[in-house]
Order: structure tokens, then sequence, then C-alpha cells
């Protein structure tokens, strides 16, 4: 699998950071995590384009994860597709509707399918085997846990997990442990007085104990320009053995 980080940043712009989003392939499987502002000027510039994504999963549906997916299927009319796919925590259904009722004038131009998943059950989203976990943000959310359908280990042991927006705590190293790669959440650098996400010394001391090769740090605030390598440094001080690393966009990585 590959992994291209679309978006690094997160409610608070920056030029260099766009809003939520990743771009996982494989043998001509595409999926997009999350749709946030920004997001399809980066899918411009990959292979598969906005045109080559059927697909969209979301971990959340705050505004920075979920803002380009009307202009996503308006693109993808302009460009000719016929189809696109959202499939997203509960809620997913009443966000699209919603957007529809704002903007009607869209409804009907492509064939539009939303699907809820939820952490009971693994499921499949374009080709790709998930598992996911719930997450402990300022609202419902999921994290997931990917493998492609040939793999010899299904989702739930996968090599690759995005935590979406979440406070670092055991239960998701748990859900991550065995990973090769864990994307996750580490908004703020440490002394920032925040809740609902982690700073790296939580990060480091949750994962701690966890079985994971790399973590990439990312959602990043504007309170973390500068401080890239130390918060890479914090995580490894606060007991994580693996790899650190922050996340940037354009950022691609075998998986």
């Amino acid at each position: 699998m590959e992994l291209t980080v679309l978006g690094s940043g997160s409610a608070m712009p920056v030029p260099d950071r766009a809003q939520a989003g990743y771009l996982l392939t494989d043998d001509g499987r595409t999926l997009l995590v999350d749709c946030g502002e920004g997001v399809l000027h980066r899918l411009a510039e990959t292979d598969p384009g906005y045109e080559g994504v059927s697909t969209v999963l979301l971990t959340h549906h705050h505004l920075d994860h979920a803002a380009a997916l009307l202009p996503l299927v308006k693109a993808r009319w302009l460009a000719g597709a016929d189809h696109l796919e959202v499939v997203g925590p509960t809620g997913t259904k009443a966000l699209v509707d919603g957007l529809f009722d704002v903007h009607g004038y869209l409804d009907g131009r492509i064939d539009l399918s939303v699907r809820e998943v939820s952490a009971s059950r693994s499921f499949s989203a374009a080709g790709f085997d998930v598992a996911a976990r719930e997450t402990r943000h300022s609202m419902e959310g999921l994290a997931y846990r990917f493998s492609p359908p040939s793999a010899d280990v299904p989702g739930e042991s996968g090599p690759l997990a995005i935590s979406g927006d979440t406070e670092a705590f055991a239960g998701m190293a748990s859900f991550a442990d065995g990973s090769e790669l864990v994307v996750h959440d580490c908004s703020f650098p440490d002394g920032t007085d925040v809740s609902n996400h982690p700073n790296p010394t939580e990060l480091g001391r949750a994962f701690a104990d966890a079985d994971v090769g790399r973590l990439l740090l990312s959602h990043l605030y504007p309170h973390t320009g500068g401080r890239e390598r130390e918060m890479a440094r914090g995580v490894r001080d606060a007991g994580f053995s693996g790899e650190v690393e922050v996340a940037r966009d354009g950022l691609v990585v075998e998986v």
C-alpha cells in the first residue's frame, strides 16, 4: 500500500498545510480518507486525481475533515465521473443530506451512495479491508486500520492505522498495536493548554508499550510551526521506541 499525505493541517489554515486528507492506493485501488479544505488541490497533483477517487472515508464530521466533500462531488461531475461513495460514522447520511439541502442543484448530478459504519464490525471501502475504533474527541468519530484484500491479515491487524482526531489513550495504542505505520493526531506542542487532542508527551506515553514501527504526527495547528523536531523528540522522550516523523503535505510512504 502507498499512503500520500494530502493535508496535514487543521482548522486553522497555514500556507503549507491543507486540512485533513490522506490518499491510500494499492494495485489500482484508491481511497480518500477525510476531505478537508485544500485537499482537492493536493489530490489534483496525484496520479489518480479526483477523477480516480470514487470512495471517501470520513473519520468524523468536523469541517476541517469534510469541507471539500461537496466540491469533490461537483469536480467529479464536471470531469464526467458518474459515482461517489461516502463512508463514515453515524450521522454521515445526515451530513450529506444537509449539504445537498444547501446546494440542491448538485443533487442527482452523479450517483451518490452513503454508508454508515461502526466499530462493531470490519468492513470494506474501495477494496481495502478496514477495522474501526471509537475515538475520544469533541464529537463522535472513528479511527481506522487498513489492509489490502490480498493480505494474509484482516483489517484488524493491517499495517496502517489512521487515528482521525482523538486524544492519545491506551485503547488507541492497543488498536494500532502491530502496525507498520500509524498516522496520529498530535495537534499541539507540549505546554499548550488544549483538550480533545494530544501533545507529544501524551502521545509518547500512550504508545510507550505499543509495537508500532513508525508514528507520523499530523493534524498540526499553527502552534507547531518551527517546533517539529522538538515534537518528534518529545514523543520519543516520553517512551515511544519506534520511528517518529512529523507529517508534511505531499509526503508519500510505502506501507
